[in-house]
């Protein structure tokens, strides 16, 4: 369990376990508001509470009845291979009981926990009671190359029947020897019905720039085929920095399902003196006097040695370092990633599961103070650089350099952040050249992953109704970085193909005169009485909706945190029991009428 968890408590009768637990894990203390006196996060409402950090991937340990956990994450629950762990304790401390996840890691949270309250760990996984162990769950170090086999193995066993263990797997000594199923543990592939793997092989390689994937992923095969090693025996792949973003070199990540760790070439040029194929040509290319045998050889630490010397086609290299034991943390840095958030209008109903496990994951948020504010407790504990508004360049351009220093940087926008928002701006700094102000080579090798949120345009819709039904548009009033002359030409554009448009930064305390001008070109299109939405501060507890007709629009009833949306000459405003609602038939009913051919 990679994800500190998070300690949740209700009442006073519950603190200070909660906060004993706390110090035992060094873990954050999430506490009911009113009701708690002292916690590092406070929240209003516990199932909304706990159903957001289960969505991000966050372990729970509640200081609660097992009841309310089961009853916050029950809508969420879709596949056990994903989901964190949940466990509740008891108020008194005495009964510690792992609810989900237990050979994810809560299993194994039950028994320290126990062990440290001098409790008892109500565990009920079937392996675990009967037979001490899961077989599913090897230790720290180690890999079941066949996880789907684990389920029909463990049910043999618990039906009577016992097992052959070839090789040193000490945490299997309690199984019931016999002959009703073959285990193995070695670094060699394996036709057990369970084969577990030590990780004591490090694969170290290099390749010329853009190399064909295939070559890479076929010289490593054949090489691990040569040397009788099993995929599952490696930790890691590891290769010098520059080779980063290289296409080929994550293909044979993928295709091996290991992860990529990257060394500068001091790092590996300090193992200079253990290679066995040393070049000048290679040193005066990159700084090293080798690549694929000194990052296998860094990889695997100070006592490994070469299991298998550099072996190379025309692009690309390989070499194998074995470690004297399973290997336990991963060396070197990781490749370094950004990921642009968007979180929605504000509350975490709003935000998607992605989203949120991404935040979850990230050791650094960047963005606007407010934004990264709204994330709540999904930003405790985490390293944060606020930047205040105006200053976009700034913050996007020092997300992508923190990330090429090998750290997981969540750049967070409101709303989606390809929408108005620092997706694009990203983007252009990448492709930016040096002259013109770019990045650094290190952030250009980062991993860049866009994920969407609810933009305001689609949250003011569905509170209207559905004034989206039909076709529209997007328009940016602000003049900041547009030109008011292109500004313009897309309202009269908009207006004349008669589109509901989305009003984006209708207003600001220096510019007021744009969306007024917007309104009166629109009314030469379009009725009087076309409906128009204002929807201030959306999904979040000052939230207002209204209505007007557009020639009512009075632009001092707009603020910087409102979304217009104009409707079309054929959108509606409806007035139901609920209150008005407003809609942009699409022509179902000509379809109906039988009026399309």
């Amino acid at each position: 369990m990679a994800v500190t968890p998070a300690i949740l408590f209700l009442n006073r009768a519950g603190e200070p376990l909660a906060h004993r637990l706390g110090a035992l894990l060094a873990a954050p203390v999430h506490g009911r508001e009113g009701r708690v006196d002292q916690a590092d996060v406070i929240f209003a409402n516990a199932l909304d509470h706990v159903r957001m950090l289960f969505a991000a991937g966050t372990p729970i340990i509640g200081v609660c009845a097992s009841g309310i956990l089961i009853r916050a994450v029950a809508p969420l629950l879709a596949d056990k291979t994903v989901e964190p762990p949940v466990l509740s304790v008891s108020d008194d401390g005495a009964v510690v009981v792992p609810l989900l996840g237990g050979h994810r890691g809560a299993n194994r949270l039950a028994a320290r926990i126990a062990e440290a309250l001098d409790a008892t760990a109500a565990v009920t996984t079937a392996g675990d009671v009967a037979l001490g162990v899961a077989l599913d769950e090897p230790p720290e170090g180690y890999m079941l190359a066949n996880p789907e086999a684990a389920k029909d193995a463990m049910a043999a066993l618990l039906s009577g029947g016992g097992a052959t263990v070839e090789g040193e797997a000490p945490w299997l000594h309690s199984l019931p020897a016999g002959t009703d199923l073959r285990i193995s543990c070695g670094t060699a592939p394996s036709d057990a019905d369970l084969a577990f793997h030590p990780q004591m092989l490090t694969l170290g390689v290099g390749c010329a720039r853009n190399c064909a994937a295939a070559e890479l992923v076929e010289l490593v095969s054949e090489t691990l085929n040569a040397a009788n090693v099993a995929p599952g025996g490696i930790k890691a792949i590891y290769t010098l920095d520059l080779k980063a973003d290289e296409p080929a070199v994550h293909a044979l990540s993928e295709a091996l399902n290991l992860p990529v760790r990257v060394f500068d070439a001091a790092a590996l040029e300090a193992e200079a003196p253990r290679l066995a194929n040393p070049s000048e040509v290679v040193f005066a290319e990159v700084g090293t006097h080798g690549v694929c045998e000194a990052a296998a050889l860094a990889g695997a630490g100070p006592d490994a040695a070469l299991l298998v010397e550099k072996r190379k086609t025309k692009n690309a290299t390989c070499a194998i370092a074995r470690a004297p034991a399973p290997l336990t943390a991963l060396h070197g840095r990781a490749r370094g990633k950004l990921s642009i958030i968007g979180i929605g209008p504000g509350q975490h109903s709003w935000r998607t599961p992605e989203a949120s496990h991404l935040v979850q994951e990230a050791e650094e948020l960047v963005g606007y103070g407010l934004y990264i504010d709204l994330l709540g407790p999904l930003a405790y504990g985490k390293a944060r650089s606020d930047f205040p508004l105006g200053g976009e360049e700034d913050r996007c351009r020092y997300a992508l350099e923190r990330a090429g220093e090998g750290r997981n940087v969540a750049l967070i926008c409101s709303g989606d952040a390809g929408i108005y928002a620092m997706g694009a701006l990203v983007f252009e700094l990448l492709d930016r050249s040096a002259e013109e102000m770019g990045v650094s080579d290190a952030a250009r090798r980062v991993e860049v992953i866009s994920t969407p949120g609810v933009s305001a345009l689609q949250g003011a819709a569905a509170r209207a109704g559905a004034p989206l039904g039909h076709d529209f548009c997007a328009i940016s009033l602000s003049d900041l970085l547009t030109p008011r002359e292109d500004i313009v030409k897309r309202l009269h554009a908009a207006a004349e193909g008669d589109f509901v448009i989305a009003f984006y930064n209708p207003v600001s305390k220096r510019r007021r005169t744009l969306l007024a001008e917007a309104r009166d070109i629109l009314l030469a299109h379009r009725p009087e009485d076309t409906p128009v939405m204002l929807a201030s501060s959306l999904g979040r507890p000052e939230e207002h909706i209204r209505y007007r007709r557009l020639a009512d629009l009075d632009v001092d009833e707009v603020d910087m945190l409102t979304v217009v949306l104009v409707g079309s000459s054929h959108s509606r405003l409806a007035k139901l029991g609920e209150g008005p609602r407003m809609y942009t038939p699409r022509g179902y009913a000509r379809k109906i009428d039988g009026d399309l051919s």
